[in-house]
């Protein structure tokens, strides 16, 4: 490494993002990703577990004063507009102060908030803690999948970011199972069983703070923001362990240098013209992907419950195990489509999964229309438009993550992930409620069309638009504001 003096501040000439993205697989990356990437399970928990328990509030006897609507309504709300304005509010200081303090403190702001909630006594608490889970939550999105697309190489970036971001749906099955035990009176009165699922959430998050001190900075931003040497001592220790888990082998020889002019920090506006002028293709991609994903689950899952009720008698109370089914589902496509995200490639995979997804769920409303199908053939149409579309949603957040510099990528992520939230969480539901539960089946059909459309044309988007990332250095795709001609 040699550095020079310059009017800006130092220059580096490195080459440690060669020398992170030879690295083999190993044990230490199995650390970042349990570390990491197992807080998607406590998201998908915590979602599922508060739609599944909506009506045991409402009960007498539950300990609080509120209504189902209120939990579903305005809670869910609240805890959108958190994730919302948590992701925007703390993407920014993730590229300023760095990716290893905002997520200890995000996970920290996300483990209080729902320890909190497990001792509401009011509406008013319930409400506000909600919004504040959410507010947490949001910030994680953004500092953790920086984090792990830097950390990371290259070859396996594209699986092990689907795989994550897909491991939602293991917390998504963990929750339909966890509020049926939790909500059975001869188990739990009914003002504790709901309380423990919240009391779980946080010991879970507890557990993965303590994994995460032993996860390090990005030696990239480190080194951006003109902390070279100590990004050197990391990138050294985590070759050294990588050399004694081989036995002492010698590594690759990294291949390819940059030089990086080193600042503390870059202004709101730079961040807003390089993504919006400078890689605006790039914009239009992450808009359609994030749009088409977020309308295409509302599609479906905003009205689950209520057709599987309206149309095919299932019992309320067991709506649960059919979300668990399709959820199965969800997590199986990114755990067995990921690795061709790293070799068939990004176009091909991004747009087939987008399409895939859309058509099928256009070909599954057309045999709901025709009366073909039962609650158990639902589910399994279900249950293969999914398996594509989470693959597809996945890869929104793998594209925004590595598609824009890395003085942006927090804040790309997060911009993206509200964008796409709010539409999900706002816009969606205002479209498909009154779809889904007027009991007309017309209805249901055109909300089906409405987000398989939307899923259909991003994956259009995505055939002309997707970046070639795959097995390609995050420098090489967007090269950094402070990297040299």
């Amino acid at each position: 490494m040699t550095t020079a003096q310059a009017d800006t501040g130092r220059t580096v000439t490195t080459n440690i993002p060669a020398r992170l993205d030879r690295l083999p697989w190993s044990r230490w990356h199995w650390t970042i990703v349990i570390g990491l990437g197992t807080v998607w399970i406590l998201d998908g928990l915590e979602v599922t577990v508060v739609g599944n328990i909506a009506s045991r509030l409402s009960e007498p006897g539950s300990g609080l004063s509120i209504s189902s609507g209120q939990v579903t309504g305005i809670a869910a709300a609240l805890y959108v507009a958190g994730a919302c304005l948590g992701a925007l509010f703390w993407g920014r200081l993730t590229d300023k102060w760095g990716r290893k303090k905002l997520f200890m403190i995000t996970l920290a702001v996300y483990l209080a908030a729902t320890a909190l909630t497990s001792v509401a006594f009011e509406s008013w608490w319930f409400f506000l803690f909600r919004f504040l889970t959410g507010f947490g939550i949001g910030g994680e999105y953004a500092a953790i999948n920086s984090a792990i697309d830097e950390l990371i190489p290259a070859q396996y970036r594209g699986r092990v970011d689907l795989m994550i971001n897909g491991s939602f749906w293991l917390g998504a099955v963990g929750g339909s199972l966890l509020s049926i035990v939790a909500l059975n009176t001869d188990i739990f009165a009914k003002d504790v069983g709901w309380r423990l699922t919240f009391a779980l959430g946080a010991v879970l998050a507890f557990v993965i703070l303590l994994v995460r001190r032993h996860v390090p900075e990005s030696p990239r931003w480190l080194l951006i923001h003109g902390r070279d040497e100590e990004a050197e001592r990391i990138v050294s220790s985590i070759e050294q362990r990588v050399e004694a888990e081989r036995g002492g082998e010698s590594l690759p020889r990294p291949e390819g240098e940059i030089t990086i002019h080193q600042r503390r920090s870059v202004t709101f506006l730079e961040i807003a013209r390089t993504v919006f002028s400078d890689y605006r293709r790039r914009s239009v991609l992450g808009f359609s992907l994030f749009i088409g994903q977020a309308f295409l689950y509302n599609a479906i899952t905003f009205g689950f419950g209520a057709i599987l009720t309206t149309f095919f008698d299932v019992p309320t109370g067991d709506t649960g195990y059919y979300f668990a089914v399709i959820a199965i589902g969800n997590f199986f496509g990114p755990l067995l489509l990921g690795k061709l995200f790293d070799t068939v490639g990004r176009r091909v995979m991004i747009s087939s999964t987008y399409l895939l997804s859309g058509l099928l769920l256009f070909g599954t409303a057309w045999l709901f229309d025709q009366g073909s199908l039962s609650a158990g053939t639902l589910t399994a149409c279900w249950c293969a438009v999914l398996f594509f579309a989470s693959a597809g949603a996945s890869s929104a957040y793998l594209t925004v993550s590595e598609v824009f510099p890395m003085e942006t990528r927090a804040m790309s992520i997060a911009f993206f992930y509200a964008l796409g939230t709010a539409a999900g969480g706002i816009s969606g539901p205002l479209l498909f409620a009154d779809l889904t539960s007027t009991g007309k089946v017309g209805d249901t059909v055109l909300a089906f069309q409405i987000g398989a459309g939307l899923m259909c044309a991003a994956g259009l988007v995505a055939a002309f638009l997707a970046v070639r990332a795959e097995r390609r250095s995050l420098e090489d795709i967007a090269k950094p504001l402070t990297a040299s001609a």
